[in-house]
């Protein structure tokens, strides 16, 4: 519920803001206001779950998440809207964590690949999935179903909860203890603020805006002050000694990178597909849909490879085919077909299997039980905040790249250049036997222009297809870095 719901709305945005009377703009903080909320949550669930207890911090969650999903599905304005999915990303920042963490304590190290595995599908799958049935229910029924949807499966998830789960012995009950409101405070500020740079800056020039430049410099020394707070205090609300240990640092590094990669390229898809090539919202959404039967497959192989096969040669395998992804994408132009958009597709499909689930297990496999709560909090956190940096990355390159190859193209549309001039003249010619010869001049004009920004636009997803490519590189080397664990036993 909660991974299908970071997307899912995207494509009802133009729906919503009809039905509400807002403009496109101001539509986007649905999307913003529930990853704000999601962001601060996300690295205190390991607190959370130890002062109230994890069982009832789980149902709560759950309980509060599908309540608040039915209230944002009968808002009757955006406010009302936007103070909902406040709550809804506030609580479903839990879910993710703590049933990760339920699912590595309940199992043996060995069985622990399996697990992730499971909980991988989820996490994987729902992103993709999102767009295409988020469309598909906005264009059969209303926008309103985007939300009602988490309605019977939050009961059914709260009915199972009180039947299956047990809290472990450490926190069986919940611990009384103070509140550290600072430290809540000084990550909430920071942590606020930077994904309102990351979710806004683009639309507002960057740091050519005053409140990107106050925002910036508020995210950087409330961070600062967060850290040296809780290195300090007796009871933090997040422990981040927790970063001493090696491989968890490495990991959640490692799982940055990823989400940089993964949202990527699930954004600049469906643009390309819906802008360039001229594909509905739903086909474009479709296109995207085999990367989950690449991702099904792998994270079910996977499950069982990282038994016997060393994780990190998994990982490296997985960054080589995201790149190799990256690189076929970097090939597009205007006139492909629909393979040379879904083998990429399935390949990155294929590829985040491989690296989610060893890459999970090595980074919390050396961590005692009584920090898993807090270790999958900051691992969400941190490939979430990677998406976020992700998206920020290309939707700043296109635009700026598109400018660029746009005046590097229109020098060569000169009347020096025999090429142009032979074009200029065919479609004037062309439109000349349905009107004036100024009306016909104006609109093959307008035609030359619009092959230009067309041309410009495709060299800059080529740009951005091509840069991801390099990126995943980069989690080569950090493979390496990991301290190479013992066979896993079980206990």
């Amino acid at each position: 519920m909660v991974a299908l719901d970071t997307s899912v709305a995207n494509v009802a945005l133009p729906q919503i803001a009809g039905s509400l009377s807002a403009s496109s703009e101001e539509a986007t903080w649905v999307l913003t206001s529930y990853l704000v909320a999601n962001a601060i949550v996300l690295p205190i669930t390991g607190w959370m779950s130890l002062y109230l207890g994890r069982k009832r911090f789980l149902m709560a969650s759950i309980v509060v998440f599908t309540v608040s999903s039915v209230a944002c599905g009968a808002a009757f304005s955006l406010p009302v809207l936007i103070l909902a999915r406040i709550v809804q990303g506030a609580s479903g920042g839990a879910l993710l964590p703590v049933s990760q963490a339920v699912l590595l304590e309940s199992f043996p190290p060995v069985q622990r690949g399996e697990a992730m595995a499971v909980y991988a599908l989820g996490v994987i799958v729902a992103p993709i999935v999102g767009p295409t049935l988020g469309g598909w229910i906005t264009d059969n029924y209303s926008w309103r179903w985007v939300f009602y949807i988490n309605l019977p499966v939050g009961v059914l998830a709260t009915v199972l909860t009180q039947m299956l789960i047990e809290d472990p012995p450490y926190v069986r009950g919940g611990k009384g203890g103070r509140i550290d409101y600072v430290g809540f405070v000084l990550m909430a500020v920071s942590l606020g603020a930077l994904q309102l740079i990351l979710d806004k800056g683009q639309q507002d020039d960057w740091f050519s805006a005053l409140w990107i430049r106050w925002s910036t410099g508020i995210s950087i020394v409330s961070l600062i002050a967060f850290f040296l707070w809780e290195i300090r205090v007796k009871h933090p609300i997040v422990d981040i000694r927790i970063l001493a240990n090696r491989n968890f640092s490495i990991g959640i590094l490692m799982a940055t990178l990823y989400g940089i990669i993964l949202y990527g390229t699930l954004v600049m898809l469906p643009l390309f597909l819906q802008e360039l090539m001229g594909y509905p919202a739903l086909q474009s959404g479709l296109a995207i849909t085999p990367r989950g039967v690449g991702a099904l497959f792998s994270v079910t192989l996977a499950g069982r490879l990282v038994r016997r096969v060393d994780g990190r040669l998994m990982i490296i395998g997985g960054f080589l085919a995201l790149a190799t992804a990256g690189f076929m994408l970097g090939r597009i132009n205007l006139e492909i077909s629909m393979a040379s958009v879904v083998l990429p597709n399935i390949i990155i499909g294929a590829a985040m299997g491989f690296i989610f689930v060893p890459l999970t297990t090595i980074a919390m496999g050396s961590l005692p039980n009584e920090r898993m709560g807090t270790a999958t909090g900051l691992y969400n956190l941190m490939r979430n905040m990677g998406g976020s940096i992700g998206i920020a990355i290309v939707t700043t390159m296109l635009a700026r790249s598109a400018q660029a190859h746009q005046s590097i193209l229109v020098s060569h549309l000169t009347p020096y250049e025999p090429a142009y001039r032979e074009w200029l003249e065919h479609l004037r010619q062309l439109f000349l036997s349905r009107g004036d010869i100024v009306t016909a001049t104006r609109k093959a004009y307008g035609v030359m222009y619009h092959l230009l920004v067309e041309q410009s636009t495709l060299y800059a997803f080529v740009d951005n297809f091509r840069l991801l490519g390099y990126v995943a590189f980069l989690g080569i080397p950090l493979a390496f870095l990991f301290k190479k664990a013992g066979k896993p036993r079980g206990g």
